[in-house]
Formats: structure tokens, sequence, C-alpha cells
């Protein structure tokens, strides 16, 4: 009789909850930690990489980038300085649980900030990853964007979509420019907004975008140029078409987001300074007014 009552046990929680079902509630497995070393990096810097990554030789799966690879990517989106003749920049890639987001650190990059990755690490479908950017001395760090992708997909054995990876080098190029006109943190914060607007709206017209990116820069108090306007709607005419997930952008880069808020916190508190200003300015000529009669 026990036997009987098991099994009929089995066969109705069978008929609840059906074997797919079940399967489905079970997270897909999370990839092994990859690492990509610049192809031209000598014995000595690849060993000083990996110890900064903090894993051996044996202990992890290494890739290794070329310059070629790297160049296939960023040639015509940025000069030859920043590019390079050799591969030296190298990644850690770790794939988290879902709903981990992305965690970025870097060491040795000056061109290319946390929240730079991380905004074209989402434009090219890199999500829920702790990733560290690194190089044996100072880099711009434009290349290492390749081996993280490349890392990324061998780590998941996925392959990521090739035109967003395009698209991704492109932002980061584009946000890195911007960088240099009006800061590091303002520039990222101006593209991270702009993208999660066009994210919501599902817009692909070229006026909305351009109207998008005008008021947007306008609220952060950012000047921009006739040329870097065009230059913004060009890229996120690319990324509209994506089809991107607000919802997936704010998740995955929420932990490194804190000084893209305090880039509008700074300039709301900047805007009621201005207003304070303005209204002792208009006291004064008020007062003056009054004292000429």
């Amino acid at each position: 009789m026990k036997k009987i009552f098991c099994w009929t046990i089995v066969f109705v929680l069978t008929l609840i909850f059906p074997v797919s079902a079940l399967a489905d509630a079970i997270d897909p497995p999370v990839g092994e930690a990859v690492v990509s070393l610049g192809a031209d990096l000598n014995q000595s810097q690849q060993k000083q990489m990996l110890e900064l990554f903090g894993v051996k030789e044996d202990e992890v799966k290494i890739l290794k980038v070329t310059n070629q690879e790297e160049r296939d990517y960023l040639l015509g989106l940025i000069g030859e300085d920043k590019i390079g003749t050799r591969a030296i920049s190298s990644a850690y890639v770790e794939p988290l649980e879902a709903g981990q987001g992305i965690e970025i650190e870097t060491h040795n990059i000056t061109w290319v900030t946390r929240e730079i990755y991380a905004n074209a690490l989402v434009t090219a479908g890199v999500e829920n990853a702790k990733v560290i950017a690194a190089a044996p001395f100072k880099v711009s760090g434009t290349a290492a964007l390749t081996g993280i992708m490349k890392a990324f997909e061998e780590a998941l054995d996925i392959e990521l979509d090739e035109e967003a990876k395009e698209i991704a080098n492109e932002e980061l190029v584009t946000t890195g420019e911007l960088a240099e006109e009006i800061g590091k943190d303002e520039a990222a914060a101006l593209i991270k907004e702009i993208k999660e607007e066009i994210a919501k709206l599902k817009t692909k017209d070229e006026g909305e975008i351009r109207k998008i990116v005008i008021e947007i820069a306008a609220n952060l108090n950012i000047n921009l140029s006739q040329d870097q306007i065009d230059q913004i709607v060009e890229l996120m005419k690319k990324i509209s078409n994506l089809d991107l997930n607000v919802e997936k952008i704010a998740g995955q880069i929420e932990k490194i987001a804190g000084s893209l808020d305090d880039v509008k916190r700074v300039v709301e508190e900047n805007k009621g300074i201005l207003r304070k200003i303005l209204e002792a300015i208009e006291k004064f000529f008020a007062w003056l007014r009054g004292l000429l009669g």
C-alpha cells in the first residue's frame, strides 16, 4: 500500500508540475572564468596579468587576442595612436548568477572608464559578469573590449550578435571622445540616459532620437556641438535597431551607476545655486532701479 501511495503522489506531481516546467525553473549553469591575454605580452607580463586577476595558468582557460582582432572592430572608429600596433590589453571575465549585473575593475586603463565599459558591454549583450580590464602598463583601454567579449563568449559557450559587438565598440569610442570634451562621468551618464530613453520609447525615428539627445543633454546641463549631436544621433540610430530592454540596461550596471547618479545630483544642485545667483542679481537691479528713481 505504501508503494502504491508513493507512486500515486509522484504521478500527481508529474501532472501538476510537468518535467519541462521543472527544467525551466532550474537556472542555466554559470560558466567558468576565462582570461584573455594580449598576444604581444611577454612571459613576465602574462604572469603579471594572471597574478592581478588572482588566477594561476593551470586553473583557468586562457585565450589570446591579437592586434588584428582589435583592429577589426576599431579601425576607422579611432586613431592609430589609441589602437596601437601590439595587443597588450587583457581581461578576466567571470560569469555571475542571473540578476548580479556587470561588475567592472580597471588597472592601467587611462582612456576608458568603468562606466564606459559597462555601457558598451550592455549594448554588446554581455550580462551578469565580473570583468577586470587591465594592462601591465598604461594603455588607452579601447582594445580591451574585444578581449572581454571574446572571453565572455568562451565562458558561456555562446556567440554574441556580431552587429551588437560592432556597435558596442563604436559606442565605446564615441563616449570616450565625448569624455575628452565634456568629462568622463558626464559622457557616460549622457550616453546611458539617452540609450535608456530610446529603449523605453522603442523609437527608431531620427527626428525623435535627435530630440531625445538634445533634451537629455540640456537636463544634464551638458553643452554639445552640432557635430557631437550628429555623432550621438548616428550611434543611437544603430543602437535602436538592437531593441535593447530598458530594465536590462539599468539592472546590469546598477552596481557601478553611483557616479552617473552623482552627475545628475550635481547638475540639480548647480541648477539650484544658479537660480539663487539669478535671483540675487534680479534683486540687486531692482534695488538699483529704486535707488535711481
